[in-house]
């Protein structure tokens, strides 16, 4: 086992070195915390969106039916996975978590995951949710377009917050989705967590496109945690590829212990590999890279459900 950091020629050229370098840091398999499995006319939407980007394009690498991609993740070395989908409008939620729940009943490689919004009767749905075994949520702000602090939510947050549910949050304005700008940003994220501090948040992207802002809350938040989806890959496709400095990277290494894995598959433009070689530039040991693909996630996957069980505390790797 290395001591000192694994080096960037370590890491996988292609997809078919991804399970073999995930095995070489003595792991069975990695845990993604962000990946997308929606209904099958849902996804078509999603594709149909990314098909339309041209700055730069988007092109869909893992557009499969939807068996196939979870063949593809299990041969990618994917252990555990998530399926998450998110409301765009009232009336949706519950139905997308119908879908979610029951591809965790059929196939234990897929985490149980849900969603919600702000509406009427979203505790009751999302108390149903826990109770079939839902444990990780997915909120999207900026295509639900809506308040994470609206009064509707509260019971919900106060309910996942006691269940110790991680909530994979969407927070940031991103490219090509008009609107919903101003229901983004670091600035909302302290006020919901000023409102529920005891929340298990992560926050997608590494809250790109607006790092910086995310970094000065993770300074003053200590149980803010980030997922790595997208952010740190090949150009010209990471949020900020091209506009990440020495200081962007060292803020984010000395987060690693905060760092979840996550990919945003299969919605991605290039191959999986090139998300896994990204974190080369966090420079991690052996045991910051389990942490961070795998044991972080596991985890906090562990301490669902246990009330008198603290959130885990961010154990850092050595560097």
């Amino acid at each position: 086992m290395s001591a000192g950091p694994v080096s960037a020629a370590r890491y996988p050229r292609d997809d078919a070195g991804v399970a073999p370098f995930v095995r070489s840091l003595g792991l069975e398999g990695l845990i993604d915390l962000h990946v997308h499995v929606m209904p099958d006319r849902i996804q078509a939407a999603v594709w149909s969106f990314f098909d339309a980007l041209d700055d730069p394009p988007w092109p869909v690498t893992y557009r499969a039916p939807e068996p196939d991609r979870r063949r593809t993740l299990a041969g990618l070395g994917v252990a555990r996975h998530t399926a998450l989908a998110y409301a765009h409008r009232p009336g949706v939620a519950a139905w997308l978590n119908g879908h979610t729940l029951a591809l965790a009943d059929e196939d234990e490689q897929v985490i149980p995951s849900f969603t919600f919004y702000p509406e009427d009767g979203v505790d009751g749905y999302v108390a149903e949710a826990l109770a079939r075994g839902g444990a990780v949520a997915k909120v999207h702000l900026q295509v639900g377009r809506f308040s994470a602090t609206d009064p509707l939510l509260d019971p919900v947050w106060r309910r996942l917050a006691q269940a110790r549910i991680p909530v994979v949050l969407h927070a940031s304005a991103v490219y090509g989705v008009e609107g919903g700008a101003e229901y983004c940003g670091a600035d909302v994220v302290r006020d919901l967590l000023d409102r529920h501090p005891d929340l298990v948040l992560v926050v997608a992207h590494l809250g790109a496109p607006d790092i910086d802002d995310f970094l000065d809350l993770a300074d003053d938040v200590p149980s803010l945690r980030f997922d790595t989806a997208m952010v740190l890959t090949d150009p010209p496709f990471g949020p900020l590829t091209g506009r990440f400095t020495d200081e962007h990277h060292a803020r984010i290494r000395a987060l690693a212990d905060r760092l979840l894995w996550g990919s945003d598959f299969p919605t991605i433009p290039l191959p999986y590999a090139g998300l896994v070689r990204g974190l080369a530039v966090l420079e991690l040991d052996e045991a910051g890279l389990r942490w961070l693909l795998h044991d972080h996630a596991a985890e906090l996957l562990r301490r669902v459900r246990d009330p008198g069980s603290p959130s885990p505390a961010p154990r850092p790797p050595t560097l």
